[in-house]
């Protein structure tokens, strides 16, 4: 059994991003971006995931978004979205950021959680793409420069 804040397979919560430090190192890693938010996802170095197993996950509601009580309600409906969209492709070692958009607001609920599953599909798919392609192999018979 998971601890509460753990990440699991089937229908478990994921862990918080809390710290500032956390969302910015997340900010400079993949990114998926859907109608209603935009989702930033790294891996966490050794250091950060000592301490933590399992996936984390961290919101951001601007400003720009409305009101506080709209940004609120933004926040919790992204919220249940990844939960009613379990179980993600989400990678255990990762930190995810979702960056809420307006749009969010007024989307149906079931595209919502549709929105969740694509993004977190996306850029665990271009994760597992992370070498070169071919087009960055060196010709057969050269060397590639140093």
């Amino acid at each position: 059994m998971l601890k509460d804040g753990e990440a699991g397979r089937a229908g478990e919560s994921f862990g918080r991003l809390t710290k500032r430090a956390e969302f910015q190192r997340a900010a400079r890693g993949r990114r998926a971006s859907v109608e209603t938010f935009t989702l930033q996802s790294r891996r966490r170095d050794e250091a950060a995931s000592a301490g933590a197993s399992g996936a984390r996950v961290g919101f951001t509601v601007t400003k720009r978004v409305g009101s506080a009580v709209e940004r609120n309600r933004v926040r919790r409906r992204l919220k249940e979205a990844l939960r009613a969209a379990q179980p993600l492709e989400a990678e255990s070692d990762h930190d995810y950021v979702l960056m809420a958009r307006r749009e969010a607001l007024g989307r149906h609920f079931a595209a919502l959680v549709d929105d969740v599953r694509a993004a977190f599909r996306f850029v665990r798919r271009r994760g597992a793409n992370r070498g070169r392609g071919p087009s960055a192999e060196a010709p057969e018979g050269k060397d590639r420069p140093t």
